[in-house]
């Protein structure tokens, strides 16, 4: 090995290691903010926090994870080839304005409906979803360029300034200072716009502005390409974690059912969330490695991270099979009984779903976004038209099967993906963003 690579694989290293701190305390701050919503409203106020949340990072996922993987992907290899600084920045600021500008024709043009349907009424709660998503913009921007520049201990400032501050509005209604519903929810639009105060120390003698030459026709197709591809990866992903839930919603008799399905998959997505402090790190590593022929390294990292996946997931698996059924029920209380045998099919379910992931960056760093994307969506249309055709009458132990299936399908065919990458040769120039 190198000593470029080595130190490559250290900073990789370094950088998935803070970012596991960073994000696991920002996933405390976040249940403490939501601990104190739920104390400070009543039970219908804190419904509206709830569903303003799931829908705005439903959105902010799918339209703006992206331009981030473009950038961390694009910045990091251009730096492998030696350049530090002066990364063309108009394609991918292009791009995620023309998302921003999208969500923003789309929520004004339905704002009686949305507001009605989705958030009871509440004027507060659809402004503040507007707001939001549009700031979360700048956010995933400035999480992309810090990726691709390896500036994990700054990523992780950002995502924990954000949960912080959003944090205190709650605790300021709890403690009297503000009160009622809009001013818990205005922290979840104020939070991406104060995390923006990190930049000033990234950008302290980094990266000047980028030359004044505008993209090539090529330079944009081929960036919007990547970034089409990594919405449609984005999209199946909800999907698969999501649809689920409203497929119990419309198709079960059962009023409760769509609830159980929810708390079933928080089995998947409390790691999933941890895991993207791997994933941010580990783009920009294999991109880098992806243009110096890096090879070797380029597998080695594949396979530590993947043995780390599926030893975390046997731990969960066994726990799943010894206690899961008790712990669930301790948990999540009511008076459902959760099979063993289902809840070990979504912890192996977990372990595939977190392997793809690893998988689908490999794919991106080698410029295989379509590829990957194909394969998600194909999947996801599989799992929801089983969703809705499966012949059990419990839709509870169709969702854990489908869901296990999938995942190992997704899985093994980004395998064969990764496998069929040729030998030795690096991939085209990486698109410009």
């Amino acid at each position: 090995m190198s000593a470029s690579t080595q130190d490559a694989t250290r900073s990789y290293g370094r950088g998935a290691r803070i970012l596991s701190v960073g994000i696991a305390t920002t996933g405390l701050v976040t249940f403490a903010y939501f601990s104190l919503a739920s104390h400070a409203l009543s039970a219908v106020d804190y419904k509206g926090i709830s569903v303003l949340w799931s829908v705005m990072f439903l959105i902010i996922s799918i339209i703006y994870r992206p331009v981030e993987q473009l950038l961390s992907r694009t910045i990091s290899s251009r730096r492998a080839r030696g350049f530090e600084s002066g990364h063309p920045l108009r394609t991918a600021v292009a791009i995620q304005a023309a998302f921003a500008a999208l969500f923003l024709v789309v929520a004004l043009a339905g704002r009686e409906r949305i507001q009605d349907d989705v958030f009871d009424g509440s004027a507060e709660l659809y402004w503040v979803l507007v707001v939001g998503v549009v700031a979360y913009a700048a956010s995933y921007f400035a999480r992309g360029w810090l990726a691709g520049h390896s500036r994990f201990g700054l990523y992780g400032g950002l995502v924990l300034l954000e949960s912080c501050s959003r944090c205190l509005f709650a605790l300021a209604v709890v403690i009297g200072v503000l009160q009622g519903q809009g001013a818990v929810a205005l922290g979840i639009a104020a939070a991406p716009l104060v995390s923006m105060m990190v930049l000033p120390w990234a950008l302290r003698g980094r990266d000047p502005a980028p030359p004044a030459d505008a993209a090539s026709a090529g330079e944009l197709g081929s960036s919007t390409r990547f970034a089409a591809a990594v919405l449609v990866i984005m999209a199946a992903e909800q999907a698969l974690l999501n649809g689920p839930v409203l497929a119990a919603d419309i198709t079960s008799t059962n009023a409760a059912l769509a609830g159980f399905v929810f708390n079933v998959l928080l089995i998947t997505r409390a790691p999933l969330q941890l895991f993207q402090a791997i994933q941010t790190s580990l783009l920009p590593h294999l991109s880098g490695l992806a243009v110096t022929d890096g090879k070797e390294d380029f597998a080695r990292a594949l396979r530590v991270t993947v043995l780390a996946i599926w030893g975390f997931a046997a731990a969960v698996v066994i726990g799943l099979a010894v206690i899961g059924p008790w712990a669930m029920g301790v948990l999540f209380g009511g008076d459902f009984d959760y099979a063993r045998g289902g809840l070990v099919l979504v912890g192996f379910g977990m372990g595939f779903h977190l392997t793809a992931g690893t998988l689908n960056q490999a794919a991106l760093a080698r410029d295989r976004a379509g590829l990957a994307a194909s394969v998600w969506l194909g999947c996801a249309a599989l799992f929801l038209l089983w969703l809705l055709t499966a012949p059990f009458d419990d839709q509870l132990l169709a969702v854990e099967i489908g869901y296990c299936v999938t995942t190992a399908l997704i899985a093994g065919a980004l395998w064969l993906i990764e496998r069929s990458a040729p030998p030795g040769a690096p991939p085209a120039e990486a698109p410009r963003p």
